[in-house]
């Protein structure tokens, strides 16, 4: 049943890429801005079994996100949910199809490892800021959540000094009983996950909580720091 069901979401997905990839080019032919990778994205999301909860308001633009990050479903909760656009492995733009996709959604490629390449990644990522919002995941990978990983500042150069008007907006992802299930953990092969994911029965409850937006302040180490520790704080219960 596992195999089935994940045979018959990608035929799914499939069929919706085959039905909104011509509008899009429409909308890009007549050089207005398409609405159609956030919508396939969103439907993507709920085709594999996720129900989208929002909480806080998202900023729809000048704005950097910074989440936690669980599974490759992130960028489609987030994408769906406001716009953003992503910052990615440069190797996921050649990745056939997927890579196509990346590139409709604004992704800005990066090459990770390449030291004497970061100042033109940070050109990149600044040069994008400001229409749509930018994503970054700031652990650098995924986990568990629980908990999160140390945050990596070193895209947040891209923020000091912060263009004017820019705010950052920490996000937390939650996927409640099911992130056992769903979270990429413990270098699990990526073919794999997608198997468990695509073959994952029922639905579930994919929580986006958006904090209030802050001022990017005191360089990309006070950045990080103080993004983490919103979304711990997210994390607690609330106090009775």
């Amino acid at each position: 049943m596992p195999t089935l069901r994940a045979t018959f979401r990608l035929l799914a997905l499939a069929l919706l890429l085959v039905a909104l990839a011509p509008l899009d080019t429409l909308w890009r032919l007549a050089r207005r801005p398409s609405p159609w990778p956030q919508r396939f994205l969103r439907a993507a999301a709920r085709l594999l079994g996720a129900r989208l909860r929002i909480i806080g308001t998202p900023r729809r633009h000048d704005v950097v996100i910074l989440a936690n990050h669980l599974s490759w479903l992130d960028i489609l909760l987030l994408g769906g949910a406001c716009g953003a656009s992503f910052v990615s492995r440069e190797d996921i733009g050649r990745t056939p199809l997927v890579g196509w996709m990346a590139r409709r959604n604004h992704t800005i490629f990066i090459a990770r490892g390449d030291r004497m390449g970061v100042e033109a990644q940070i050109a990149a990522i600044r040069a994008a800021l400001g229409p749509h919002p930018v994503a970054i995941f700031p652990e650098g990978t995924t986990g568990s959540g629980d908990p999160l990983l140390p945050f990596k500042p070193a895209l947040l150069a891209a923020l000091d000094p912060p263009p004017p008007g820019l705010v950052v907006q920490a996000v937390r992802i939650d996927y409640g009983d099911a992130t056992r299930e769903l979270a990429w953990v413990d270098a699990e092969p990526g073919l794999s996950h997608a198997r468990r994911v695509l073959g994952r029965r029922g639905s579930f409850t994919a929580t986006l909580e958006f904090d209030a937006p802050f001022a990017p302040a005191g360089g990309r180490k006070a950045i990080a720091a103080e993004a983490r520790r919103r979304i711990e704080a997210m994390a607690q219960p609330p106090k009775v």
